[in-house]
């Protein structure tokens, strides 16, 4: 894999302008508003999965249109008093897995909300009102035709409602939530920094969904290769796509964030260009006048898709800790 995007100089000073619709806040205001009609109904029934250092839970709450949303929340094992608490987005294509999967944050002594991706993971359905819209094969383009019918539309109100569920737990202090994930579960965090006001971090790691009209002409992998190919078909609707998705654009959304951030990319990422990853950055709390020395980003020049890995997880887990003492 070779480097194939901007120069890392001129990466650090890439902040395009970012293609926002005049009712962007609105769209977003009452997509969530249309939400309070559905009660969070949040359920945490314990679970086994062979550990005795974390206690697992199954969780269920209600994400967009009611819909039930499952989830894993892990705790230490042994605890006192109310914890911080971590809300974790999926990959793309992923679930939340088995109960004993994803150990590391309450190993930190975190509470640890794993949420499945509604109609990626295996347990999630994804009752999908553009049904029956063309669609290339995938999730980019389902609904693309109109923003009030696109899948991340559902997907982006879930991840906001996730983060109410975890604050109904009798472990967790409702005061103190992080929201994390990679790849598209980076989009994810980016997406509920900016739709969540009282967040105390944000670590969004090689993040998709991020300067769409970029990311679907830079790079011929997918997931992006599925816009790509949506167009090449109907390119009749390339105006539409492109109004669309600048709704869920996770730069745009970002400029809304007002929590510390700490981003990672790899600089031969080529399924998340890292153009599109410094767009996020550079544009991140700009309307919330967000101080520079409240975000960072971790790069790792010779990475792809994967990112740092189990080196950037060390950066992470120091990172919050910080951060956790700096508000407490």
């Amino acid at each position: 894999m070779a480097l194939f995007d901007l120069p890392l100089d001129e990466l650090e000073r890439y902040r395009p302008a970012l293609e926002e619709p005049a009712d962007f806040d609105a769209f977003w205001q009452q997509t969530l508003a249309e939400q309070k009609r559905f009660e969070l109904a949040a359920t945490f029934e314990p679970v086994h999965n062979g550990l005795v250092t974390t206690d697992t839970f199954d969780v269920t709450f209600a994400g967009y249109g009611g819909h039930p949303v499952r989830g894993w929340l892990h705790l230490p094992a042994h605890r006192t008093g109310p914890l911080p608490a971590v809300v974790e987005y999926l990959g793309y294509g992923s679930g939340r897995g088995a109960p004993h999967e994803k150990r590391l944050w309450a190993c930190a002594g975190y509470a640890h909300l794993v949420m499945d991706t509604r109609g990626q993971g295996a347990e999630t359905p994804d009752p999908d009102p553009a049904s029956g819209d063309i669609a290339a094969p995938g999730f980019l383009t389902r609904g693309v035709l109109d923003p009030r019918r696109y899948y991340y539309r559902r997907l982006f109100t879930d991840a906001v409602r996730a983060v109410a569920a975890v604050r109904t737990h009798a472990a967790v202090d409702p005061a103190r939530v992080v929201v994390t994930g990679t790849s598209q579960g980076g989009g994810i965090a980016l997406a509920a920094a900016g739709l969540v006001p009282d967040l105390v971090a944000v670590m969004p790691d090689v993040p998709f969904l991020c300067h769409f009209p970029r990311a679907t002409t830079i790079t011929d992998r997918a997931p992006y290769a599925e816009v790509t190919q949506f167009v090449k078909l109907h390119r009749e609707h390339a105006a539409t796509v492109a109004r669309t998705m600048s709704y869920f654009d996770g730069a745009v959304l970002a400029r809304r964030a007002n929590a510390p951030a700490l981003f990672s990319v790899g600089l031969m990422d080529h399924i998340c260009p890292p153009s599109t990853v410094y767009a996020a950055f550079h544009h991140y709390g700009a309307e919330r006048n967000v101080d520079q020395a409240e975000k960072r980003i971790s790069v790792y020049p010779f990475n792809d898709h994967e990112g740092g890995g189990p080196a950037h997880e060390v950066v992470k887990l120091e990172w919050l800790a910080q951060r956790l003492r700096d508000t407490a």
